[in-house]
């Protein structure tokens, strides 16, 4: 009777756990509008040698306008999300140097047109070490392990010299961080984050601000500023560019 007894306590329990797992699992959705200003240098380099070019005084580069999107799943103390940033800039202008580009020489004071495009793949997991999150006014805060895949492409050309030469290389760069939370129930909410980690020549810090304003608790907006300082130093390549701009989009809960 004893044992039967203990066997009815422990499925109650695992049930319990069932249904309080089950009530916290969220599913949240954001497609945004990303602005992103460029500064930095790179370079097209031949076992690692090349003349970095400044992406703002010699190459000129405009802003990048693209969407942002992402897709979060929580449950319990845990996060997990994908997200996906395309960054994209282009501009046309006066070298202040001589040099190589990709093994080819070019000249001071002749005009370069150049694009540098990154299709950045972001897969995070959080777990909370404190989750507040059933109170009226709600905190988390928690650890963050993230994968960065950056995509990164060059393309350099130049009238006098006639170079046209690109260069890319996807690099997978793993970042350890921190993801807090502030809200007042579903209504509105402050999200910071930050990640970074440096291995074998590559570097990437993400760190990001946002506000998640919800008029109604399964629809909002959000808005936020964002911050990338980015390094790739490869053989055929070296990239080592800041983005930082705003952002702002919507969001579904369910």
């Amino acid at each position: 009777m004893l044992n039967k007894c203990k066997v009815i306590m422990l499925i109650s329990s695992l049930l319990l756990f069932a249904s309080a797992a089950s009530a916290d699992e969220l599913v949240s959705l954001k497609a945004g509008y990303q602005l992103l200003s460029p500064s930095g240098s790179l370079a097209g380099t031949v076992n690692g040698v090349g003349q970095q070019l400044d992406v703002e005084n010699d190459l000129n580069l405009d802003d990048s306008e693209n969407v942002t999107g992402e897709i979060a799943f929580l449950w319990g103390n845990s996060r997990l999300s994908f997200g996906y940033l395309p960054i994209e800039f282009s501009g046309t202008g006066v070298l202040t140097g001589g040099g190589t580009f990709n093994g080819q020489t070019f000249l001071v004071n002749e005009t370069a047109s150049s694009e540098l495009s990154v299709d950045l793949y972001d897969i995070g997991y959080t777990y909370y070490l404190i989750n507040l999150d059933d109170l009226p006014t709600r905190f988390q805060l928690g650890l963050e392990l993230a994968v960065k895949v950056a995509d990164t492409e060059v393309t350099f050309k130049t009238q006098t010299s006639a170079i046209n030469e690109t260069e890319s290389v996807t690099a997978p760069i793993p970042t350890l961080g921190a993801r807090t939370r502030i809200a007042l129930g579903d209504f509105v909410g402050v999200i910071g984050r930050v990640g970074y980690l440096e291995f074998d020549g590559h570097h990437f810090l993400d760190a990001e601000a946002q506000i998640e304003f919800s008029p109604l608790p399964t629809v909002g907006l959000y808005a936020g500023y964002r911050y990338f300082d980015l390094k790739i130093d490869d053989e055929d390549l070296f990239v080592e560019t800041d983005f930082s701009g705003p952002f702002a989009g919507a969001l579904v809960r369910f």
